[in-house]
Order: structure tokens, then C-alpha cells, then sequence
């Protein structure tokens, strides 16, 4: 066929072309952060000061192999010291924030260099992502008194985002008895919040839980757990302490807002995703752009628990609607690791194979333009097909052309081939939309001819 074109070959089924097709609004502006924030890159530089150490011994386990290599975690950290120049508390430190900023992913007895490390020195945004993972798991890298109650310490975590809002707002230092009193107030409330209304005339429910309350919950220290909270957020660099104050620094500054932008984000939603169904959550979704497409999903996911939340993103990919399919995924890679078991075991089925692959591929570090390499042939052309009929559903004929570039086969005929022999069940539907918007009339009347063959059974 004289007229065919050459199609190049680029990384496969790529749902940018897809959420094209839904995007039929102006997005609003992007939000900015308060006067006097430092610019991303200046914040970056604060946060790669930060996480050096982390960074260091990241680099360094990443390279450690061979017969040699350290057997335990002891050992690992004697080594790392010395070749490093480290003392043994600042490698375990480094070591435990490498692992909770997401440079160092540990699979099994195995860790392995993340995807941030990679992007380390040429990523802001990955460098103040990792940050931020940090700042969210302060808690767990600022080691507990062991004489304070788990209770007593969760009540404090849970208060601590009203202490930050309250750092936030006053744009300078707070003097610690305002934020003793605040935290005091949170800590009764949610004490309250906790009290079954049927046995406040102390029932024996009521009476049970008391003689059943640990002894240390009863006078809970708060001025020590605040001491602690303060220094564990001033740890990860949220937050400077002073004489009887505390102040956020420019990079905790940005953190909270970033988070109550996230919150804004999704009360402003016209669709109120955070409260819907995964289904309706990316359908309202699927309208904005890949940033504040994130931001509602970590909305959606921190109201439910992980693995809900994952059995109902999964659900969503399973249906019919092959545009959702692809977002479901794109949350999924907000989960992160907590989705992964669940992801390989969708690796099963045909319809999710291809995408789970991918999100395996880059969960555990290829590059993002490198991942399609995880798939064979067939699954490539299976995820060009379920994009194009994501296309074709929600988009334009334009979109569906261009879409034609992205297929790996080198020319229509071959690409053709293989999408009959690929037992996609939007094989003909896709094929008559490709045909009807293809502007050659010869390439066209081919594609028609294979929908009808695919449609009849006919070879």
C-alpha cells in the first residue's frame, strides 16, 4: 500500500493523549504559596542540605554488592560508617530517613536504590516530594520515650497538623504555652470524639473501659509530649526552636500549605471527589491536569484506608470504561508500596497485565520513559488499543490520529495485524473510529476492511 506512513516508535499507550480527550474546561489557576516562600529550587537546596547523610548512604547501598557485602543491618551500618566517614547514630539516622523520604525501597531482605535517588540532582519536585515524606513520617523518625503511653503519643500525632496550621498562620514564632494550650484543647477533644454517647451516664461499657485504661493515659504528660512532638518536627527540618518558641522553617512553612491546598483542592471540587466513589472520584478527575489530578487522588486516599482504597481503584480499572482504567492506575501510583501485593496479583488478569507491568516496572525504579520495555508485543499493542478506545470514547477524531503515532509496529498494516490478532474486545469499535477519522482514503478503507473481518470473524 503506496500510502502508508511510517509510524515512529514511541513508548506505548500514553494516557496524556487520553485525558486530552476529556479536557474540555480552562483549569484553574495554579494556587501560589504565601509571600516571602522561597522559590522551588532555593526550597530543594534546603531539603538536599537536609537529607545529605540520607543521601550518601543511599548512594552507598545502592553500589554495595558482591560476595563481600554486608549480611545484617549491624554490619551494613558498621560499613556504611566506615566508608562514609560517619558515626554509627548518624548512619542509622541517615539510613532510616533514606528509607522513609523513598531514596532506598526495601523488597524483602533486599533495598534497592528508589526512584528519587535517581532523580536526585536534576528533580526539584522529586527532591521536595521526598521531603515531604519525611515531614509526614516525623513521628516515626524521632524515636518515642519509652515511658510515655502508645495512646497518649497517637492522640499527640493526630493533634499535631493544628499545631502546624497554627505555626502556619502566624507567619513567625509562637510562644510553646499557646501551643501547649491548643494541643491541650485537641487532645480533650479527641478524647471526647472517642466516647460512645450510650455510656456517658458510665454504664457498664463505660465502667469497663475505665478499669481496662492504662494507668499513663489517665495524666497524660503533655508538656513532655509536646516537647517531643517539637523536637521531632524540628528534626526533619519542618520547624526552629528558640528560648520558649518555635517557628517554622521556609521549607514546613511550604509543606503546610501545601497540605491545606490539598485540602482546598478537594472541598472545591465540583464533583466533591473525596467523598465519592473511586469510579465517580476519576471521572471528576479525569478533567484536570496530571498535578492537581495528584493532589485529589492523596485527598481520596488519606479519607480511607489502604487497602480499601486500593480494592476499589482496582474495582474501577475492572470495569469497562478504558479511560478509567488508566487513572486508576495513575492512583495507584500515588499509593505507592502499600498497592504493591495487590498490584502484582492484578498482573494475573489480561485486562490489567499491561498496566499493572508498568506500574511494577517504575515502582521499582525504570524510568518512566523506559518502563513500556517491561511489556512484550502483544501487551503493548493491547494497552494501544485500550488507550485508543479511551480515546475515542471521551475524545476527538484529532486525538485518535495522534494517537496513531505513539503504536509500536512500524506501519498501519502491521499495526493492523496485530491488533486483530490481539483480542482486544474494543478491537472493532477503535478500529471503526480509526477509520472514520484516518484523512487517507486507501488507509482508511484497510482499517474498515479489518474492522468488518474482526466484526464477521472472517480472516
Amino acid at each position: 500500500m503506496a500510502r502508508n506512513s511510517r509510524l515512529r516508535l514511541v513508548r506505548p499507550g500514553s494516557l496524556a493523549t487520553a485525558r486530552r480527550a476529556v479536557t474540555t474546561r480552562r483549569t484553574r489557576p495554579a494556587p501560589r504559596p504565601p509571600e516571602g516562600t522561597p522559590a522551588p529550587a532555593e526550597l530543594a537546596g534546603q531539603a538536599r542540605t537536609l537529607l545529605s547523610d540520607a543521601v550518601r548512604i543511599a548512594r552507598w547501598a545502592a553500589v554495595e554488592r558482591g560476595p563481600g557485602a554486608a549480611r545484617s543491618l549491624p554490619e551494613a551500618r558498621r560499613r556504611a560508617a566506615a566508608a562514609l566517614g560517619l558515626t554509627p547514630d548518624q548512619v542509622r539516622t541517615g539510613w532510616d530517613r533514606a528509607r522513609l523520604s523513598g531514596l532506598i525501597e526495601i523488597h524483602g531482605d533486599t533495598a534497592r536504590p528508589g526512584w528519587r535517588l535517581r532523580a536526585w540532582d536534576r528533580d526539584d519536585m522529586a527532591v521536595l516530594r521526598g521531603w515531604v515524606a519525611l515531614f509526614d513520617a516525623w513521628s516515626l523518625a524521632h524515636p518515642v520515650p519509652e515511658h510515655l503511653a502508645p495512646a497518649a503519643v497517637a492522640e499527640v500525632v493526630e493533634a499535631v497538623p493544628q499545631l502546624l496550621s497554627l505555626l502556619q498562620l502566624s507567619a513567625g514564632p509562637v510562644h510553646v504555652p499557646a501551643l501547649l494550650d491548643l494541643l491541650e484543647q485537641r487532645v480533650a477533644e479527641l478524647r471526647e470524639e472517642r466516647c460512645d454517647p450510650l455510656d456517658a451516664e458510665g454504664g457498664p461499657a463505660a465502667r469497663a473501659a475505665e478499669s481496662e485504661a492504662p494507668a499513663a493515659d489517665a495524666d497524660v504528660p503533655v508538656p513532655v509530649l509536646l516537647d517531643w512532638a517539637l523536637q521531632g518536627l524540628a528534626s526533619v527540618g519542618a520547624l526552629t526552636l528558640g528560648p520558649g518558641q518555635a517557628t517554622l522553617t521556609p521549607l514546613g512553612n511550604w509543606a503546610v500549605w501545601v497540605k491545606l491546598e490539598q485540602i482546598c483542592v478537594a472541598a472545591q471540587s465540583p464533583a466533591g471527589n473525596i467523598e465519592q466513589s473511586a469510579e465517580d472520584m476519576l471521572r471528576g478527575c479525569a478533567r484536570l491536569t496530571p498535578g492537581p489530578a495528584r493532589a485529589e487522588y492523596r485527598a481520596w486516599l488519606a479519607a480511607r484506608t489502604v487497602s480499601s482504597a486500593v480494592g476499589e481503584l482496582l474495582a474501577a480499572a475492572r470495569g469497562e470504561d478504558a479511560l478509567l482504567r488508566g487513572l486508576a492506575f495513575e492512583a495507584l501510583r500515588v499509593v505507592g508500596g502499600p498497592a504493591e501485593a495487590e498490584v502484582r496479583a492484578a498482573a494475573a488478569e489480561p485486562s490489567l497485565r499491561p498496566y499493572a507491568l508498568l506500574w511494577i516496572a517504575e515502582y521499582e525504579g525504570a524510568d518512566p520513559e523506559e518502563a513500556a520495555e517491561a511489556l512484550t508485543r502483544e501487551e503493548a499493542t493491547w494497552l494501544w488499543v485500550d488507550t485508543a478506545a479511551a480515546v475515542a470514547d471521551h475524545g476527538e477524531p484529532q486525538l485518535l490520529l495522534r494517537h496513531l503515532e505513539s503504536a509500536v509496529q512500524g506501519t498501519v498494516p502491521a499495526l493492523i495485524e496485530e491488533v486483530r490478532a490481539g483480542g482486544h474486545p474494543r478491537t472493532v469499535q477503535v478500529l471503526v473510529a480509526l477509520a472514520a477519522a484516518h484523512p487517507d482514503p486507501a488507509l482508511a478503507k484497510a482499517v474498515r476492511r479489518a474492522a468488518f473481518q474482526v466484526h464477521t470473524g472472517g480472516v
